[in-house]
């Protein structure tokens, strides 16, 4: 398996910066609802939502590495790299 650095194109790394920047947002508003005491609840909610944009994203950029990555390597017949997919599909289980 080849794990050297890739090229991302800039329109892929802004839409990932744009996510993170957005959960990392959603993590700050959770912090303060802490300190603010805020209902339990309210909390909760805005976890899920924080794993939903993760999960998302993880989504995002495991389908880009399926379609570039992946594709790429077994085109350059490294076939060897199927068992790194195996492994990704168990990790999101």
């Amino acid at each position: 398996m080849n794990k050297e650095n890739i090229y991302r194109p800039e329109d892929v790394k802004k839409t990932i910066n744009t996510r993170l920047n957005r959960i990392d947002g959603q993590i700050h508003g959770i912090k303060k609802m802490v300190e603010e005491d805020r209902y339990c609840d309210d909390i909760l909610i805005q976890l899920s939502a924080v794993n939903k944009s993760i999960k998302s994203l993880a989504n995002y950029i495991l389908e880009n590495h399926m379609y570039n990555c992946i594709l790429s390597d077994i085109e350059k017949g490294n076939v060897e790299i199927v068992d790194e997919v195996v492994t990704l599909f168990r990790r999101f289980q």
